[in-house]
């Protein structure tokens, strides 16, 4: 992506980000919830100039940054589109959490691609997908600790930012909506994300 479209989005997003905290349902909450879209933004910044991202994958990084903004605003429990897709679809819980845990299999999928097609001896492939779809699992698996030692740590409050609602199984269902995503990401993006990494290291992608 060029330097403009890219500033302009990533102001977009931490503007999103800053009033995000206004109203916000407990700041501490918020706080945990949209760090990692300050960690990404500072890293993006630092190194932009020597690994500037496809097109595709910074969109995916700004959906993905909205996602987790509006769910540390709300809480995802609370998020106002999930009461109306709970509603609509006569669900028992409020579906923004699982829908925050596909995109965290959906953008790392893309990211990770990326990241390995330019910066390893690895090929698109079949073993491509495969280590991507591995990435995936792991890092969502590393996130379900993260939550269990909140849990274990953040009391009664804790269970705002796990967003379980009540569902024994939800590290698991969070898990598994995190492989959907990585899975569904290679499949419907390869080739405009293979087009698109041509254009930046173009010895690294099979035509």
């Amino acid at each position: 992506m060029a330097d403009r479209p890219a500033r302009i989005l990533l102001g977009f997003v931490l503007a999103c980000l800053v009033l995000s905290r206004i109203g916000a349902y407990d700041g501490t909450i918020w706080f945990a919830e949209t760090v990692p879209v300050l960690i990404g933004a500072i890293l993006l910044l630092a190194t932009w100039r020597r690994f500037r991202l496809t097109s595709v994958l910074c969109w995916l990084i700004a959906i993905h940054s909205i996602i987790l903004i509006v769910g540390g605003h709300y809480t995802y429990a609370r998020v106002p589109i999930g009461n109306w897709i709970q509603d609509v679809l006569d669900l028992q819980r409020n579906p923004y959490d699982r829908i925050g845990h596909f995109a965290q299999g959906f953008m790392p999928a893309i990211l990770t691609r990326e990241i390995l097609i330019r910066r390893s001896p690895l090929r698109a492939g079949k073993w491509m997908f495969f280590l991507v779809t591995c990435v995936c699992l792991a890092f969502s698996a590393f996130y379900e600790l993260v939550e269990w030692q909140y849990a274990v740590q953040g009391g009664d409050g804790s269970m705002e930012f796990l967003g379980v609602q009540g569902d024994v199984w939800d590290a698991q269902w969070d898990m598994f909506m995190a492989l959907i995503g990585a899975v569904l990401a290679q499949i419907t993006l390869d080739r405009i994300h293979n087009r698109q990494l041509r254009e930046l290291s173009p010895a690294r992608v099979q035509s």
